[in-house]
């Protein structure tokens, strides 16, 4: 692909972009939530994935609507993001099932952080391009987003107090 020359075909590429990353952020999530101990964990993980499926046909709709081509540009950033995420749930996970639920959320969230910022930018450009519908959907998403990242980070702040907690008492 040739570089962007102008305000839309940025606005493009950054949601071609988020569509890959969507896609392997539920790859990501699937092989993950096997994993997870915590009830209340699994069902937050086993529920972001419609969450995210819902954003992906959304950005199919915004890029067929601007005339674009309609498929996902490999995303470099949530590779790696992936990666550490699969690395730190499979390959070096903690063995202890607390512990591991606390490192899934952190991935999780990591994850979840690049689309806040993908959607972010992606909304930013539509506005400036004049695209009130396409912005207001991707705030929506954002939106949407941040109430996932509310829940996660109270999720995580239970796990951490119920794993400090047998932390004291195995000391």
């Amino acid at each position: 692909m040739s570089a962007p020359d102008s305000l839309k075909e940025v606005y493009l590429d950054e949601l071609k972009d988020l569509w890959s990353a969507n896609d392997q952020m539920t790859k990501a999530i699937r092989t993950l939530s096997p994993k997870i101990h915590d009830k209340k964990l699994k069902e937050l993980f086993d529920g972001a994935t419609g969450g995210i499926e819902t954003h992906t046909a959304t950005i199919k709709g915004l890029i067929e609507a601007s005339g674009g081509e309609v498929e996902p540009e490999h995303c470099k950033g949530m590779e790696g993001l992936v990666r550490e995420a699969l690395k730190h749930g499979t390959k070096e996970a903690p063995e202890d099932e607390e512990l591991l639920d606390l490192v899934l959320i952190a991935q999780f969230q990591r994850m979840s952080h690049y689309g806040v910022t993908g959607f972010g930018t992606a909304a930013a450009y539509a506005s400036a391009l004049g695209l009130k519908d396409d912005a207001k959907q991707l705030k929506a998403i954002v939106a949407d987003i941040y109430r996932g990242d509310e829940v996660s980070s109270k999720q995580g702040e239970r796990l951490a107090r119920l794993a400090a907690k047998h932390e004291a008492a195995d000391a």
